[in-house]
């Protein structure tokens, strides 16, 4: 052999092996990290999480304001009962004292109606 021929060959030989090396390098950095999956699915599952932690939140605000709402209505419809039932007192009381006909017996309560009555004295 011929000392051009084998320089052609040992720069081909050297071409070759720089071409399958890129090629190696370039699967290689395409591949990912060890534990890069599992890292992209912790972070999906914690984005997950969080958005649904988020609306759990902002529910139970939902929830806390309509029992702010719902106490306030049920005090005031306690006021508006004791209101009534002092004023049917007060209205039997004058009819007895200006001795004009005596008002009908009460009604019996429903047992249902009995344990939100306690303070009404019936």
């Amino acid at each position: 052999m011929r000392p051009e021929m084998l320089t052609a060959l040992s720069a081909l030989a050297v071409a070759g092996v720089t071409a399958v090396g890129g090629v190696v390098t370039t699967v290689i950095g395409r591949r990912q990290p060890r534990g890069a999956q599992r890292r992209d699915d912790f972070t999906v599952v914690t984005d997950r999480m969080e958005r649904e932690i988020t609306r759990q939140g902002q529910k139970i605000e939902e929830l806390e304001e309509g029992a702010v709402q719902h106490q306030a209505r049920i005090t005031a419809q306690d006021f508006a009962i004791r209101y009534l039932a002092g004023w049917a007192r007060s209205l039997v009381g004058y009819m007895r004292q200006s001795q004009l006909e005596p008002p009908p017996p009460p009604q019996p309560v429903p047992e249902e109606v009995r344990p939100y009555l306690h303070d009404v004295g019936l």
